[in-house]
């Protein structure tokens, strides 16, 4: 649904002056209307609609003119005055097209006359000598040559156009440089200078069409003159780098268009820009005016831009349509492709790197134009196998991922392009078969999913040669792109592919002679797959599909809605979904939702034809998958018309909603509820607008859509009962206690109701949220602002901002003096969170008009100047007083602090004030203040105020070690211990402060005596007053959020102030609030604490300050404020560069502030701009980043991590990465830690910048990756530079002594060209060749460091195509030596190990497993490997190359077992016999004969298990196993049986084996078994073993393991193995068990298999009763809050099993008070805090109501309503065992509850209980509401009349004491003491809610015993 705002129209009027009004009166005549009075009557209009309507008639009344000579002197004073309003009137007002429109159309009998009175207004505007008034001079030149003929005759008979044009350009070009520095201004100019030169353009272009040639051509002529000035000034823009790229690549088209206008022959006139392009320097045969005018272009060589415009200018200027160039045109068009692809690997920045792609895909849409001729040799130049289109497509592979969407865009049009060229060559010819086109396919289809480019290249392919032969070739493909969408940066891509093709898919379809069956083939393909994966899809990629695919599917085929509901219905019941997958339900609601909001289904249609229920839209409100519902939700609030009437069911579907929804923690999930929820309000909102217009012209209705079934008043008064009805449940929902989501959750939608039914009075409003306010309700609003969420405090406050005229009325003075004093102790409060509560309070206060005379009035002293009959803004007003007060308060405070710091920060810390003066200014619109002279003395006092502050605490955020300045203890030290510590960091931190430290507990005492005499105000040091023996403990924590918060809150206050500077240059120094020189102190100040401050939160907050100031000053016209922020880079720089001993930069291993101060002045300058000081700045970082001295190093390095990370310097940095590389890697090798240390980090910053950030776990993830060729494009430099280093890092691991020798820069080097991977696009044109980099990885696989090895294993792979593989790896084997070898290397052997293992592994991952080629490789490969087996078995020593080597066995042997499955055994039998032979003869066999640690041999154990589990899968397969052949019988029997790896003495090779053997039973269980080959022989008889593993197995990752075997297991076949393997029964098995679990010390990690599978030793046997109420207690314990998530999993899925059995049975099977405890465990489940928990437990009430043998049962819910009918089934079921009497007491309890009502006092950060989501009160009020329908039930036994009086009493006394706890409470509670009046408030209800229920039980009971007596 799409709202759509009605757009007003605005036009400016004109007018006329005294004298112009004048003489239109004089020719005007009353009794007729002529041209004179029409133009007189128009100039009175004021609205500029009206005069365009007036114009309009000008033309017909001028027709009807005759012409005498009157009527000729009236005309031509009015075509004067026409002339001057249209060059008078703005370029953009609708008025001067309609007056040109209107002109055009003059009679020609009056055009002279006409054309002379235009052509004299403007010889007045050519006169302009304003440079900054040419503008609107060059604009009506413009519009003269628009469509204009009248304008263009004028420009013809002018002779002063062409020179006006050279001056503005040269005025122009004098004033930017004049005007250097002044970023602004140039900008101006800049943009002025490319309309003067557009403008030339054009006139040369229209003058060319009407001047006769002779007088074009004629070299004396001032025409000629004119243009050679014009081609002359063009040439120096177009080599004039300090103009912006826009004014260069327009004087490049100027340029060609000039000298395409006045040279001959045209013929040759591509030779001459072939010659200028190619850089011949030959003069001879050129025109003298071409050498003296263009000189520089013919003698310098022409920089990389010059290029670019040059080949632009020839590409748009030139006539390339159907060859008409000739030849001399063919060879410019390819010379021009030659220097732009020669340019690609040159230019890098953003700017011309874009340009650069967009000038290409004009090149090629010129080569298309140019292919109409048909010339043989151009196309052979172009066609697909040409080199042109080979670097054309190298250009688009390595550019098709560009982090700029610009070039990705361009790439994809120059990819279609270049496919167009070749059709365009092939016409006439099959494209099915032609071989580029088929080569191209095939080499896109077998790139990885994970490249974007390869979406948009196939769609462009499927565009060329059709869905159908795609999917000829592989039929998967719409399945796998569908597979790709759960990331989201590849679901657009993805969708958009998809598209393409299913839509052209259907035209094929559609346009054969196939009958209609074509649509269930089209439905198999393309609607099928997207089904079956919305049910069973993750989360993320249902929700891409459905947001992406599926309306894109409809709109193509809106009629396969009926087939998807009719599919998704059938299996809708059967398939509901769980928490993870949606189900055929929430595809259902998915695909209704989608179809509704684009138009597609009527709901109401679909509901009454019975397609789907409401039962179903009902389930999918409340169902466990957040999006299930969230769809069921969008079903029912989106429309694709806003004004449908919302229906009743809707409204109630809504209401059930909102109950069980608002406490959703997903935020994503909030933000669409309240998003579809505005939606629908905005849907009420329009259709009762219909409804009230339909009500006031009811003879109309017939006009309306079914408007005579329909009653309006009656809908309208639903809606209002609707809307009433909402709001009362979302304030109801602002209970003490609510969570966070349910408190934002309300919050939101009521502010949505605000503001959508807020209709200007007047309007007919069908409701009005005022209306609903109450003085309780304002009450609970104004409560939110004690969340410690802070998006709740603005939901609240932006709330009562729009009901506030209510909203006060309903206060009165005594509570606003209470929340004014509560936001004044809380602004001093030592909780960080208070002082944002106080913030808000006094910002909502400051809107009341009375607050001075209530509340401010007590300190009216502070405030002599205040009037107090004023009459201005009450807000100003109020907020200037507070802030007044605030600053009194914080001046005294600071004033104390100095002092002692210690007691600030216990007592009074002054962040808090600080704070609440920022927020106050926050909100006050700062350029439109009345009482400026005062605003000056406070803004004067609170920059001087927080000086001193920051004077007052940076001491502390200064010192080496701030966290570390006092002694961390909760109990004071001594005196003499903290005097001690605070005297060794005196020398180094200079606080004078703490020399006068003392135990706080005397200290106290005296300052709260001094203050009791100095009272300056009456709330100051609260806490202290009249508490003389009170300790105030303070610890280093306080101390140091003390000083901190007051950096922070300082910087930011100052940040804020600067924003009061005026942004124009104002003349007096008194029109602005701040002064520049504050501005200036305020600079010296951020700059001073972001060189000093060593505590992160002190000087990131500083930078936050200091950033808004150098964005003001970047917007400032002052000359001297706008190059502030490049004179401070300046002197920063220089004293980096100095490295003076007594500087004062902080030289902490991140060099602290410094990089943030750097960032924010380069983050200032404008980014369309130049960037010269980013440019700058990076140029003297490089240099200083040189390992040469060390602190200038470090910080150089430090500053440059900290810009590439900067994510606003965006594109504009990435020039620059190749240096940071290259900087990063050589500082690697400093002998200096620090630079190392600092190096590293760059290195990481960069690494991201260039691969992106990591997503996922996976390290080798192809993800964060990018290809070869697409790198060295991109860092051309960098090509040179790693293979450099890369060879000494060779040459120093090939020496051949045993010296270890390491160097620094080899990981660094393997890591970055691991992050590459190779593609099948990489082609040969590219001279980066990745071949001379293959022989240096391979020698630093010798590297004597481990992991240096692995590393240059990986990073090998990139640089070998795939098809080289083979012949590498067997070189690389053959390299290995033979066990007779002298010298034997282990390192090199297990460096070549690893690359072979990586490239195997990259080679048997690719897509040619098929391929014949690929087969004899294999062979090969293996015949090899055979020849080096010593290297696996004892001869080798190595275990370390011993698992390596295994370790490609294993792979080949997995690779080689899919070949077994298709029958192709005898390919590699002797494989297999070898692998015997290796496996037999291995330590597995033998045992292990060492007897201490040996390094390797673990690792050797964990493959040669592999290897045997790999062989012994492939030989249990059925095929073997039965086969007669001596092939098979020679494999069959394999050397180890896994029951030997089960009883091996090394836990790891046991872990693997458990391992394996859990995976072959989960596929038994699966029933794989049958699709893959079978593996049950290896799983016989192995129930004994696991037994007896679990009784003695010690290692405790093995032991689960078993358990959860034992689990998967089939339980018939287990449990009789008891007797016998563990000579346990039944019950002395679960005894044991039960212990085990009790022994949490041995077994210290969660039980849940083990739990889970006991539960079926309690079913299928008769166990002792002790033995069960042990099993019982365990459960009880297992369901705690603080348990585990797997072990509370395991719980609720031992509940949901029980539940038919013992929860929900018709006998009570087990006690009551067991039962009860049972049902307490999923109450409390279905109150954790974990979701996943949380569904689980509701799979018990899905149990239970599936149980029910009701019409409709909600059979998949949500934890709410699971709440909800756990109480109702738990009330129902003590009804149905006759258990009311026993059962109703003990539910009353839960609803008392057992906590104290007496609380103690929290830490300094403790923000309540753990869980954030259980609300105690929402599950009382459920109780509460099930207890009272139980008391009222008929025929109910009572609880004993004692047990009644016992619990009431207990209530009772339980009320009174919490009303004298609350009463006990200081004034405002809610504030003061929020958690205490918090949980009084909860308890208070419950103990209401419980003598409720008690009353009705306790009148029942009467009645029922009147009853017996009478």
């Amino acid at each position: 649904m799409v709202l759509k705002k009605k757009k007003e129209i605005w036009v400016d009027a004109f007018s006329l002056d005294c004298q112009q009004l004048e003489k239109l009166q004089g020719f005007s005549k009353a009794e007729e209307q002529n041209l004179a009075s029409l133009l007189l009557h128009c100039a009175q209009l004021s609205n500029g609609i009206q005069q365009i309507q007036c114009i309009k008639q000008i033309t017909p009344l001028v027709k009807t003119m005759d012409q005498s000579s009157t009527c000729d002197h009236m005309l031509k004073a009015c075509l004067e005055i026409l002339g001057e309003i249209y060059f008078s009137l703005d370029v953009k007002n609708p008025l001067k097209k309609v007056l040109a429109s209107s002109l055009n159309g003059f009679p020609e009998r009056f055009m002279t006359l006409a054309v002379q009175s235009f052509v004299c207004c403007l010889r007045e505007e050519l006169k302009t000598t304003d440079v900054y008034l040419y503008r609107k001079v060059l604009d009506n030149l413009a519009s003269c040559m628009e469509d204009f003929s009248l304008g263009m005759m004028n420009i013809s008979n002018t002779r002063f156009s062409v020179p006006f044009l050279q001056k503005s350009l040269l005025d122009l070009q004098e004033e930017n440089r004049s005007n250097n520095g002044n970023r602004i201004v140039q900008t101006r100019l800049m943009h002025d200078l490319l309309m003067a030169i557009k403008v030339s353009m054009m006139l040369v272009q229209k003058l060319q069409e009407n001047i006769q040639g002779s007088l074009w051509k004629n070299h004396e002529s001032f025409v000629w003159q004119s243009m050679c000035n014009l081609l002359k000034t063009s040439t120096d823009f177009l080599t004039d780098d300090t103009l912006l790229q826009t004014v260069q690549t327009t004087s490049g088209l100027a340029f060609i268009l000039f000298t395409k206008a006045m040279y001959e022959p045209v013929e040759e006139l591509p030779s001459l820009i072939s010659d200028l392009l190619c850089g011949s320097r030959k003069l001879a045969g050129m025109p003298a005016w071409f050498v003296n005018n263009c000189g520089a272009l013919r003698t310098e060589q022409l920089s990389d831009s010059v290029l670019l415009f040059l080949c632009h200018g020839a590409l748009a200027m030139l006539d390339w349509k159907s060859g008409s160039m000739g030849e001399n045109g063919e060879k410019l068009l390819l010379d021009i492709a030659s220097v732009l692809l020669s340019l690609s690997s040159e230019l890098k920045e953003s700017s011309m790197a874009t340009s650069l792609s967009r000038i290409l895909a004009i090149w090629t849409n010129s080569a298309i134009a140019a292919l109409i001729s048909d010339s043989p040799n151009l196309k052979l130049k172009l066609n697909g196998n040409s080199e042109v289109v080979g670097k054309l497509l190298e250009y688009v592979y390595t550019h098709w991922e560009h982090p700029l969407d610009a070039v990705r865009h361009q790439s994809k049009l120059i990819f279609r392009n270049l496919l167009r060229i070749h059709q365009t060559i092939i016409t006439g010819s099959d494209e099915k078969s032609d071989p580029f086109f088929a080569r191209l396919t095939k080499r896109l289809l077998s790139l990885e999913w994970h490249v974007k480019g390869k979406y948009t290249s196939l769609a462009c392919l499927v565009e060329c040669l059709g869905t159908e032969n795609i999917l000829q070739l592989d039929r998967s493909i719409p399945v796998q792109i569908l597979n790709v969408m759960n990331d989201q940066s590849l679901a657009p891509y993805a969708s958009d592919l998809l598209e393409t093709m299913f839509t052209n898919h259907k035209v094929q379809f559609t346009s054969s002679s196939q009958k209609s069956t074509w649509i269930d083939q089209w439905h198999d393909i393309w609607v099928s797959p997207l089904l079956l994966i919305l049910c069973e899809g993750n989360h993320d990629q249902t929700t891409y599909i459905i947001d992406y695919y599926l309306p894109k599917l409809l709109r193509c085929s809106p009629d396969s809605l009926s087939y998807m509901i009719r599919i998704l219905q059938a299996s809708a019941d059967a398939n509901l979904g769980s928490w993870s997958t949606r189900g055929a339900l929430g595809a259902l609601m998915a695909c209704l939702r989608t179809a509704r909001a684009h138009g597609h289904l009527e709901l109401s249609n679909i509901m009454s034809s019975g397609l789907v229920s409401t039962e179903s839209i009902k389930q999918g409100l409340v169902h466990q998958h957040n999006q299930v519902c969230i769809d069921a939700l969008g079903l029912l609030c989106e429309t694709h018309r806003s004004t449908e009437i919302v229906s009743v069911e809707e409204m109630q579907l809504i209401l059930f909603f909102i109950t069980y929804n608002l406490n959703n923690q997903s935020p994503s999930v909030r933000q669409q509820i309240c998003s579809l929820l505005r939606k629908l309000f905005c849907r009420i909102r329009e259709s009762s607008q219909v409804l009230y217009k339909l009500e006031q012209n009811k003879a109309k209705q017939e006009l309306f859509e079914d408007s005579p079934k329909r009653n309006p008043l009656g809908i309208l008064q639903k809606y209002r009962d609707f809307m009433s009805s909402l709001c009362d449940r979302l304030f109801e929902a602002l209970f003490p206690g609510s969570s966070h989501p349910t408190r934002f959750s309300a919050l939101s939608i009521l502010g949505s109701v605000a503001e959508i039914f807020s209709l200007p009075k007047g309007q007919e409003q069908v409701f009005r949220l005022d209306q609903e306010i109450s003085s309780a309700r304002v009450q609970t609003l104004i409560q939110c602002f004690a969340s410690t969420f802070e998006e709740v405090k603005v939901l609240a406050f932006e709330l009562l901002m729009k009901l506030r005229d209510v909203v006060f009325n309903l206060q009165d003075s005594e509570s606003l003096d209470l929340l004014f004093r509560a936001a004044m102790d809380l602004s001093t409060s030592t909780k960080p969170y208070d002082c944002v509560t106080a913030s808000y309070l006094l910002n909502f206060l400051v809107y009341h008009k009375g607050l001075q005379h209530i509340s401010l009035g007590k300190w009216i002293k502070h405030n002599p100047q205040m009037k107090e009959d004023s009459s201005v803004g009450t807000v100003e007003e109020n907020t200037l007083a507070v802030i007044k007060l605030l600053l009194v308060n914080v001046e005294e405070e600071i004033f104390q602090a100095k002092k002692s710091l210690l007691q600030a920060a216990a007592s009074f810390p002054m962040y808090g004030r600080v704070h609440c003066i920022n927020r106050a200014l926050q909100q006050l619109p700062l350029n439109n203040l009345m009482f400026v002279s005062e605003w000056k003395q406070i803004v004067s006092r609170l920059i001087l105020m927080s000086y001193e502050l920051s004077a007052v605490v940076s001491p502390v955020v200064q010192s080496s070690s701030p966290e570390g300045l006092i002694p961390m203890d909760i109990d004071s030290e001594t005196a003499d211990r903290l005097q001690m510590i605070l005297s060794e960091i005196q020398p180094q931190d200079t606080n004078d402060y703490f020399l006068q430290a003392k135990m706080l507990k005397e200290h106290c005492k005296i300052q709260s005596e001094k203050l009791a005499d100095h009272k300056p105000m009456e709330n100051i040091c609260t806490e202290m007053k009249g508490k003389e023996s009170h300790i105030c403990d303070v610890t280093a924590q306080m101390v140091l959020v003390c000083c901190w918060r007051s950096m922070k809150e300082v910087s930011l206050l100052l940040g804020t102030l600067c924003k009061l500077l005026p942004t124009q240059a104002s003349t007096e120094p008194s029109d602005g609030l701040i002064t520049v020189e504050q501005v200036k102190n305020i600079g010296d100040y951020f700059k001073h604490h972001l060189m000093q401050s060593r505590h992160r939160g002190a000087f990131e907050l500083a930078y936050a300050g200091f950033v808004q100031l150098t964005e003001t000053l970047s917007r400032c016209n002052s000359e001297s404020l706008h190059k502030m922020p490049e004179q401070w880079l300046s002197c920063v720089l220089e004293e980096i560069k100095a490295c003076d001993p007594s500087s004062t930069l902080c030289a902490t291993r991140r060099s602290a502030g410094i990089p943030f101060y750097i960032q924010a002045l380069l983050a200032s300058e404008p980014k369309k701009g130049k960037t010269d000081l980013l440019k700058m700045t990076i140029k003297e970082l490089m240099s200083l980043a040189a390992p040469l001295s060390e602190p200038p190093s470090v910080h150089a390095l430090n500053i440059l991590r900290a810009l590439f990370r900067d994510a606003r310097l965006g594109e504009n940095i990435m020039p620059y990465v190749a240096d940071g590389i290259q900087a990063a890697i050589l500082g690697f090798m400093s002998p200096v830690w620090a630079v190392r240390n600092s190096s590293t980090l760059l290195f990481s910053a960069l690494i991201t910048r260039i691969f992106g950030v990591k997503r996922g776990k996976d390290e080798n993830s192809k993800k964060n990756r990018m290809t070869g060729a697409e790198f060295f494009s991109r860092f051309p430099s960098l090509y040179p530079f790693l293979l450099k280093q890369l060879e000494v890092v060779a040459n120093t691991l090939n020496s051949e002594d045993e010296e270890l020798k390491i160097h620094p820069s080899l990981f660094l080097l393997l890591l970055i060209l691991g992050k590459l991977y190779p593609s099948p696009m990489d082609g040969t044109y590219s001279a980066l060749s990745m071949a001379p980099f293959v022989p240096y990885i391979i020698r630093c696989g010798h590297s004597p460091v481990y992991r240096s090895r692995e590393m240059s294993g990986r990073a090998l792979v990139p640089f070998v195509m795939i098809n080289e593989v083979p012949h590498t790896v067997l070189s690389l084997l053959k390299g290995l030596p033979d066990s007779t070898s002298l010298c034997i290397r282990q390192n090199n052997i297990h460096g070549t190990l690893l690359q072979v293992f990586h490239l195997l592994q990259s080679y048997l991952d690719s897509k040619q497993l098929g391929n014949s080629d690929f087969v004899q490789g294999l062979s090969d490969i293996i015949a090899c490997i055979g020849s080096k087996l010593w290297l696996a078995k004892r001869p080798n020593p190595c275990l370390v190359t011993r698992a390596a080597f295994l370790d490609v066995l294993v792979m080949l042997s997995t690779h080689l077992a899919n070949y077994q499955k298709q029958g192709k055994l005898n390919a590699f039998v002797e494989f297999w016999e070898e692998m015997n032979r290796v496996i037999s003869e291995s330590e597995l066999m033998t045992g292990v004969p060492y007897l201490t640690a040996v390094p390797g041999l673990v690792q050797y154990l964990q493959s040669i298990t592999k290897l045997v589990i790999s062989v012994l899968s492939v030989t249990s397969t059925a095929d073997i196993q039965s086969s007669s052949s001596p092939t098979a019988m020679k494999i069959a029997k394999p050397s180890l049986s896994i029951v030997h790896l089960l009883h091996h003495e090394f836990h790891e090779v046991r872990l693997l084996a458990l391992e394996a053997v859990l995976l072959w039973l989960k596929k038994v269980n699966a029933k794989q078994v049958a699709k893959e080959g079978g593996v049950p022989c290896l799983l016989v008889d192995l129930e004994g073993i696991l037994l007896s593993m679990a009784l003695k197995e010690k290692n405790l990752e093995c032991f689960y393991k078993v358990l959860e075997i034992l689990y998967n297991m089939d339980l018939r076949n287990v449990l009789p193995k008891t007797e016998c393997s563990i000579k346990m029964n039944p019950n002395e098995f679960l005894t044991w068990s039960l212990d085990i679990m009790d022994n949490s010390n041995r077994y210290e990690t969660n039980n849940a298999g083990w739990y889970s599978l006991l539960l079926w030793y309690v079913l299928c046997f008769q166990i002792s009763e002790e033995v069960l109420k042990k099993w019982i207690h365990q459960l009880i314990y297992f369901c705690e809050d603080e348990q585990e998530t797997e072990m509370l999993l395991a719980a609720a899925e031992v509940l949901k099993s029980v539940t038919s059995l013992l929860l929900i049975s018709e006998q009570l099977v087990l006690g009551l008070s067991d039962t009860l405890a049972m049902w307490k465990c999923v109450i409390l489940l279905l109150q954790n805090e974990d979701l996943v928990v949380r569904d689980a437990a509701a799979e018990v009430l899905q149990v239970a109501q599936a149980e029910k043998k009701s019409r409709f049962t909600f059979r998949v819910m949500n934890a709410p309503l699971a709440l909800d009918l756990a109480f109702g089934t738990l009330c129902e079921q003590l009804q149905q065992w006759g258990q009311t009497c026993a059962g109703i007491p003990v539910l009353l309890e839960w609803l008392l509850g057992d906590s104290d009502p007496r609380g103690e006092d929290d830490c300094l950060f403790d923000k309540g209980e753990a869980n954030f989501w259980a609300e105690k009160l929402t599950s009382a009020r459920l109780l509460g509401k099930h207890l009272l329908l139980l008391a009222q039930a008929t025929h109910l036994a009572l609880p004993d009349g004692e047990e009644l009086d016992r619990l009431c009493r207990r209530a009772q006394d339980q009320a009174q004491l919490i009303a004298r706890l609350l009463t006990a409470l200081p004034p405002s509670p809610e504030f003061l003491k929020t958690a205490e009046f918090t949980k009084l408030a909860i308890q208070n209800e419950q103990t209401s809610l419980c003598l409720k229920v008690l009353h009705v039980l306790q009148c029942d009971g009467k009645s029922k015993g009147g009853n017996v007596k009478k």
